[in-house]
């Protein structure tokens, strides 16, 4: 018995901990627009909070996110809450949205920056955009690791014309990144508008890796704009989440759920699986 008593202690010591896990999901939600009829908020509201229930993420960066449609998800799934302001400064329209979970990070820092030549000037607009675009940024303390790391959150032009301006967003985003910490990892998510063979790829890529890429497994089609359509065709890979950490992605999944014709949004949400080192 002592002998047995011994092997167990010595396996105790030795065996490998199980390593934590941090799950992240971008999401563009679809603001609550009447010109899509049967898919207005209010008759996919349900559905989509179902679907981020079924997800479970740590974390999540939205994009198109109203300030009643973050409500409703927080109210819905009370473990969670949100941060942001929209793009406009106020708390009418667009959001860069962060919902997370509360009882596992404690905010240190955030703020916002807007992709213009001038980043600090809210509201800014800069090469011919037609809409404000911006960034939400958060420093956040990881409860169950004790580690902090920053997450950003953003949401590019979407004209095809508006491609150089993407290029330009993603340099303010490079920017920013280069005024971070080399030592404390970072998340990125984002409605990007744009694809892997672009310009705005090639330099967000050279600060922060693409977790589709590096994905272990990679479940679920690689476009992510479907139009409410589904799987119809296949459609573009615009929805990324980039990273920069010694961390393992376990999973990519694009997440395909729906109930008949009706979805959550017109994106596919995208989910990573970081297994944290």
């Amino acid at each position: 018995m002592r002998f047995l008593s011994l092997a167990l202690l010595a396996f105790s010591l030795f065996a490998p901990l199980q390593a934590e896990t941090l799950r992240v999901m971008s999401f563009n939600v679809r603001m609550p627009n009447y010109v899509d009829g049967v898919n207005y908020w209010d008759s996919r509201r349900d559905l989509a909070v179902e679907m981020i229930r079924e997800e479970a993420p740590d974390l999540i960066g939205t994009q198109e996110l109203f300030y009643r449609q973050g409500n409703d998800i927080v109210t819905a799934l009370p473990e969670y809450v949100w941060l942001g302001i929209s793009r406009h400064a106020i708390f009418e329209g667009e959001h860069m949205g962060v919902i997370f979970r509360k009882d596992r990070f404690e905010i240190r820092r955030m703020g916002q920056f807007w992709l213009s030549e001038t980043p600090d000037v809210p509201a800014s607009m800069s090469w011919g955009v037609t809409i404000t675009r911006m960034v939400t940024w958060v420093r956040f303390l990881d409860k169950r690791t004790g580690k902090e790391f920053y997450f950003l959150d953003t949401h590019f032009a979407h004209r095809p014309q508006d491609e150089q301006a993407r290029s330009n967003s993603a340099k303010v985003i490079a920017d920013f990144l280069a005024t971070l910490p080399k030592d404390i990892p970072v998340v990125l998510t984002g409605d990007f508008n744009t694809t892997p063979d672009k310009e705005a790829y090639k330099t967000i890529t050279g600060y922060l890796q693409d977790a589709w890429v590096n994905a272990a497994e990679r479940v679920g089609p690689e476009g992510t704009f479907h139009g409410f359509r589904g799987g119809e065709k296949p459609r573009p890979r615009i929805d990324w989440i980039l990273y920069r950490a010694p961390w393992k992605v376990q999973r990519m999944e694009t997440v395909t759920m729906h109930k008949g014709e009706k979805y959550p949004s017109d994106h596919y949400p995208v989910v990573a699986d970081f297994v944290l080192n």
